[in-house]
Protein backbone atom coordinates (compact mmCIF):
# COMPACT_ATOMS: atom_id res chain seq x y z
CA UNK A 1 0.00 0.00 0.00
CA UNK A 2 1.45 3.44 -1.09
CA UNK A 3 1.98 6.23 1.62
CA UNK A 4 -0.64 8.52 1.57
CA UNK A 5 0.98 12.01 0.76
CA UNK A 6 -0.22 15.06 2.76
CA UNK A 7 -3.06 16.77 0.41
CA UNK A 8 -3.49 19.97 2.61
CA UNK A 9 -0.34 20.99 2.86
CA UNK A 10 -0.72 24.25 1.99
CA UNK A 11 -2.32 24.80 4.92
CA UNK A 12 0.18 23.20 7.32
CA UNK A 13 3.79 24.20 8.78
CA UNK A 14 7.13 23.01 7.76
CA UNK A 15 9.26 22.26 10.56
CA UNK A 16 13.07 22.66 10.13
CA UNK A 17 15.22 20.78 13.00
CA UNK A 18 18.60 22.64 13.22
CA UNK A 19 18.97 27.02 13.26
CA UNK A 20 22.58 26.70 11.87
CA UNK A 21 23.83 28.13 8.50
CA UNK A 22 21.73 26.02 5.85
CA UNK A 23 18.66 25.50 8.66
CA UNK A 24 17.76 29.52 8.79
CA UNK A 25 18.08 29.66 4.49
CA UNK A 26 15.41 26.49 4.01
CA UNK A 27 13.54 28.00 6.51
CA UNK A 28 13.84 31.31 4.59
CA UNK A 29 12.22 29.25 1.60
CA UNK A 30 9.62 27.38 3.01
CA UNK A 31 8.08 30.71 4.43
CA UNK A 32 7.60 32.32 1.16
CA UNK A 33 4.45 30.92 0.24
CA UNK A 34 2.50 32.55 2.93
CA UNK A 35 2.32 29.35 5.87
CA UNK A 36 3.94 28.85 8.97
CA UNK A 37 8.19 27.77 9.52
CA UNK A 38 8.62 26.14 12.40
CA UNK A 39 12.58 26.30 13.75
CA UNK A 40 14.18 24.14 16.26
CA UNK A 41 17.38 24.26 18.22
CA UNK A 42 18.48 23.78 21.86
CA UNK A 43 20.77 26.98 21.47
CA UNK A 44 18.43 30.02 22.03
CA UNK A 45 21.06 32.37 19.95
CA UNK A 46 20.71 30.02 17.24
CA UNK A 47 17.12 30.30 17.46
CA UNK A 48 16.97 34.13 17.69
CA UNK A 49 19.36 34.51 15.13
CA UNK A 50 17.76 32.17 12.53
CA UNK A 51 14.39 34.00 13.22
CA UNK A 52 16.49 37.35 12.75
CA UNK A 53 17.18 36.24 9.32
CA UNK A 54 14.36 35.16 8.09
CA UNK A 55 12.12 38.25 8.97
CA UNK A 56 15.08 40.37 7.31
CA UNK A 57 15.21 38.30 4.19
CA UNK A 58 11.61 37.45 3.50
CA UNK A 59 9.72 40.28 1.61
CA UNK A 60 12.45 40.30 -1.30
CA UNK A 61 12.98 36.49 -1.72
CA UNK A 62 9.20 36.20 -1.51
CA UNK A 63 8.73 39.03 -3.84
CA UNK A 64 11.19 36.82 -6.66
CA UNK A 65 8.90 33.82 -6.19
CA UNK A 66 5.82 33.48 -8.79
CA UNK A 67 2.96 33.63 -6.23
CA UNK A 68 4.91 34.56 -3.32
CA UNK A 69 3.71 35.65 -0.38
CA UNK A 70 5.83 36.44 3.26
CA UNK A 71 4.53 33.75 5.91
CA UNK A 72 5.80 33.41 9.69
CA UNK A 73 8.33 32.32 11.08
CA UNK A 74 8.65 30.31 14.99
CA UNK A 75 11.49 29.15 16.91
CA UNK A 76 11.20 26.81 19.54
CA UNK A 77 13.24 24.33 21.86
CA UNK A 78 11.18 22.35 22.47
CA UNK A 79 10.95 18.79 19.14
CA UNK A 80 7.31 17.79 19.62
CA UNK A 81 6.00 21.55 19.31
CA UNK A 82 7.96 22.18 16.27
CA UNK A 83 6.57 19.20 14.10
CA UNK A 84 3.32 19.03 15.35
CA UNK A 85 0.87 18.95 12.71
CA UNK A 86 3.68 19.65 9.82
CA UNK A 87 3.72 18.11 6.54
CA UNK A 88 7.17 18.32 6.46
CA UNK A 89 10.14 17.94 8.56
CA UNK A 90 13.52 18.72 7.18
CA UNK A 91 16.42 18.08 9.59
CA UNK A 92 19.30 20.02 9.21
CA UNK A 93 21.68 19.46 11.88
CA UNK A 94 25.27 18.80 12.13
CA UNK A 95 27.17 16.18 9.61
CA UNK A 96 27.43 13.55 12.69
CA UNK A 97 25.95 10.13 12.24
CA UNK A 98 24.85 9.49 15.59
CA UNK A 99 22.84 12.32 16.40
CA UNK A 100 20.74 12.21 12.92
CA UNK A 101 20.18 8.64 14.19
CA UNK A 102 18.39 9.41 16.67
CA UNK A 103 16.70 12.58 15.65
CA UNK A 104 15.26 10.66 12.85
CA UNK A 105 14.10 8.12 15.56
CA UNK A 106 12.30 10.59 17.48
CA UNK A 107 11.14 12.39 14.25
CA UNK A 108 9.44 9.10 13.56
CA UNK A 109 7.70 9.02 16.57
CA UNK A 110 6.31 12.25 17.28
CA UNK A 111 5.81 13.27 13.66
CA UNK A 112 1.90 13.26 11.80
CA UNK A 113 1.51 9.58 9.97
CA UNK A 114 1.44 11.35 7.03
CA UNK A 115 4.68 14.13 7.61
CA UNK A 116 7.73 14.04 5.56
CA UNK A 117 10.81 13.40 7.15
CA UNK A 118 13.64 14.64 4.74
CA UNK A 119 17.47 14.99 5.70
CA UNK A 120 19.45 18.12 4.38
CA UNK A 121 22.57 15.93 5.06
CA UNK A 122 24.68 16.85 1.67
CA UNK A 123 27.28 13.61 2.82
CA UNK A 124 24.71 10.97 4.50
CA UNK A 125 22.42 8.72 2.27
CA UNK A 126 19.29 9.03 4.55
CA UNK A 127 19.05 5.15 4.25
CA UNK A 128 22.16 5.42 7.16
CA UNK A 129 19.63 6.98 9.30
CA UNK A 130 16.64 4.29 9.91
CA UNK A 131 17.94 2.51 12.78
CA UNK A 132 15.21 2.94 14.80
CA UNK A 133 12.47 4.64 12.29
CA UNK A 134 9.51 2.31 11.67
CA UNK A 135 8.48 3.85 8.60
CA UNK A 136 11.16 4.46 5.91
CA UNK A 137 8.89 4.55 3.29
CA UNK A 138 8.47 8.30 4.50
CA UNK A 139 12.13 8.93 4.99
CA UNK A 140 14.37 10.38 2.12
CA UNK A 141 17.16 13.32 1.55
CA UNK A 142 16.30 16.52 0.56
CA UNK A 143 19.88 18.52 0.14
CA UNK A 144 19.65 22.50 -0.50
CA UNK A 145 22.81 24.29 -1.91
CA UNK A 146 23.11 27.73 -0.29
CA UNK A 147 19.48 29.02 -0.87
CA UNK A 148 18.06 32.15 -1.93
CA UNK A 149 20.62 32.27 -3.77
CA UNK A 150 21.69 28.56 -5.12
CA UNK A 151 18.01 26.79 -5.08
CA UNK A 152 19.27 23.82 -6.66
CA UNK A 153 18.27 20.82 -4.63
CA UNK A 154 19.16 16.64 -4.82
CA UNK A 155 16.53 14.49 -3.81
CA UNK A 156 17.26 10.76 -3.13
CA UNK A 157 15.60 7.96 -1.69
CA UNK A 158 16.25 6.16 1.29
CA UNK A 159 16.23 2.76 -0.85
CA UNK A 160 12.75 2.27 0.95
CA UNK A 161 10.71 5.99 0.16
CA UNK A 162 7.76 5.16 -1.16
CA UNK A 163 7.63 6.17 -5.10
CA UNK A 164 4.67 8.46 -4.23
CA UNK A 165 6.43 11.11 -1.48
CA UNK A 166 8.95 11.05 -4.23
CA UNK A 167 6.84 12.26 -7.03
CA UNK A 168 4.73 14.22 -5.00
CA UNK A 169 8.04 16.07 -3.04
CA UNK A 170 9.59 16.98 -6.88
CA UNK A 171 6.61 18.54 -7.97
CA UNK A 172 5.90 20.75 -4.66
CA UNK A 173 9.02 21.92 -4.08
CA UNK A 174 9.19 24.22 -6.90
CA UNK A 175 6.36 25.94 -5.61
CA UNK A 176 8.59 27.52 -2.86
CA UNK A 177 11.25 28.59 -5.28
CA UNK A 178 14.01 25.47 -5.11
CA UNK A 179 14.34 23.32 -8.13
CA UNK A 180 14.82 19.49 -7.62
CA UNK A 181 16.50 17.09 -9.43
CA UNK A 182 16.24 13.11 -8.41
CA UNK A 183 19.23 11.21 -7.75
CA UNK A 184 18.12 7.72 -9.40
CA UNK A 185 20.99 5.68 -7.60
CA UNK A 186 22.43 5.94 -3.89
CA UNK A 187 25.87 8.55 -4.57
CA UNK A 188 27.25 10.30 -1.56
CA UNK A 189 27.27 13.68 -2.19
CA UNK A 190 24.38 13.04 -5.05
CA UNK A 191 24.77 14.98 -7.85
CA UNK A 192 26.10 18.47 -8.07
CA UNK A 193 27.75 17.95 -4.60
CA UNK A 194 29.67 14.92 -5.70
CA UNK A 195 31.49 17.08 -8.51
CA UNK A 196 31.99 20.06 -6.10
CA UNK A 197 33.32 17.65 -3.72
CA UNK A 198 36.12 17.26 -6.04
CA UNK A 199 36.60 20.47 -7.35
CA UNK A 200 36.83 21.78 -3.60
CA UNK A 201 39.46 19.25 -2.63
CA UNK A 202 41.74 19.83 -5.11
CA UNK A 203 41.33 23.32 -4.39
CA UNK A 204 42.17 22.59 -0.48
CA UNK A 205 44.97 20.82 -1.35
CA UNK A 206 46.92 22.89 -3.92
CA UNK A 207 46.37 25.27 -0.68
CA UNK A 208 47.99 23.18 1.68
CA UNK A 209 51.06 22.12 -1.12
CA UNK A 210 51.89 25.40 -0.55
CA UNK A 211 51.02 25.71 -4.73
CA UNK A 212 48.84 28.76 -3.96
CA UNK A 213 46.92 31.03 -1.30
CA UNK A 214 43.09 30.80 -1.34
CA UNK A 215 43.10 34.37 -2.81
CA UNK A 216 45.36 33.06 -5.50
CA UNK A 217 42.31 30.48 -6.65
CA UNK A 218 39.68 32.09 -5.64
CA UNK A 219 41.10 35.04 -8.13
CA UNK A 220 41.83 32.38 -11.03
CA UNK A 221 38.83 30.53 -10.32
CA UNK A 222 36.48 34.37 -11.04
CA UNK A 223 38.60 35.18 -14.26
CA UNK A 224 37.92 31.67 -15.69
CA UNK A 225 34.42 30.83 -14.73
CA UNK A 226 32.65 34.56 -14.49
CA UNK A 227 31.26 34.26 -10.57
CA UNK A 228 31.52 36.54 -8.72
CA UNK A 229 33.34 34.41 -5.57
CA UNK A 230 35.72 31.21 -5.56
CA UNK A 231 35.83 27.99 -3.51
CA UNK A 232 37.29 29.30 -0.42
CA UNK A 233 34.70 32.47 -0.37
CA UNK A 234 31.80 29.44 -0.12
CA UNK A 235 33.41 27.36 2.07
CA UNK A 236 33.84 30.17 4.40
CA UNK A 237 29.94 30.65 3.69
CA UNK A 238 28.86 27.10 4.29
CA UNK A 239 31.39 26.94 7.52
CA UNK A 240 34.66 25.08 7.68
CA UNK A 241 33.65 22.95 10.35
CA UNK A 242 30.70 22.11 8.36
CA UNK A 243 33.38 21.39 5.62
CA UNK A 244 35.84 19.00 7.36
CA UNK A 245 32.62 16.76 8.52
CA UNK A 246 31.90 16.36 5.10
CA UNK A 247 35.19 15.39 4.24
CA UNK A 248 35.81 13.35 6.85
CA UNK A 249 33.10 10.94 5.98
CA UNK A 250 34.45 10.99 2.50
CA UNK A 251 37.67 10.27 3.43
CA UNK A 252 36.19 7.55 5.58
CA UNK A 253 34.71 5.74 2.20
CA UNK A 254 37.79 5.85 0.42
CA UNK A 255 41.08 6.12 2.15
CA UNK A 256 43.01 7.49 -1.10
CA UNK A 257 41.75 10.96 -0.97
CA UNK A 258 44.87 12.93 0.13
CA UNK A 259 45.24 14.27 4.06
CA UNK A 260 46.12 17.80 3.41
CA UNK A 261 42.34 19.56 2.96
CA UNK A 262 41.76 17.91 5.89
CA UNK A 263 44.61 18.96 7.73
CA UNK A 264 44.57 22.12 6.60
CA UNK A 265 40.87 22.52 7.68
CA UNK A 266 41.89 21.49 11.00
CA UNK A 267 44.62 24.22 11.41
CA UNK A 268 41.99 26.75 10.80
CA UNK A 269 39.22 25.59 13.00
CA UNK A 270 41.87 25.36 15.95
CA UNK A 271 42.66 28.61 15.34
CA UNK A 272 38.46 29.34 15.57
CA UNK A 273 38.74 30.20 11.95
CA UNK A 274 35.47 28.97 11.22
CA UNK A 275 34.36 31.21 8.31
CA UNK A 276 31.43 34.23 7.96
CA UNK A 277 29.96 32.79 10.93
CA UNK A 278 32.81 33.58 13.47
CA UNK A 279 34.04 36.47 11.35
CA UNK A 280 37.21 34.80 10.33
CA UNK A 281 38.41 31.75 7.98
CA UNK A 282 40.37 31.85 4.93
CA UNK A 283 39.26 35.53 5.01
CA UNK A 284 39.26 37.88 8.02
CA UNK A 285 37.27 40.74 6.29
CA UNK A 286 33.86 39.75 7.76
CA UNK A 287 31.38 41.07 10.46
CA UNK A 288 32.01 40.11 13.95
CA UNK A 289 28.95 38.01 15.18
Amino acid sequence: MSFAVPSDYASRPVAVIGAGTLGRRIALMFATRGGTVRIHDLSRPQREAAVSYVEQNLAEVAGGIENGTPGAVVASDDLGEAVDGAWLVVEAIPERLEPKKRIFGELDKVAAADAILASNSSSYASRLFLDHVEHPERVLNIHFSMPPAQNAVDVMSCGRTDRDVLDFVLTTLPEFGVFPFEARRESTGFIFNRVWAAIKRECLEVVAEGVATPEDVDGMFRVNTGSRGGPFRMMDQVGLDVVLDIEEHYAAEHPEYPEGPRVLLRDYLARGRLGVKSGAGFYDDYPQP
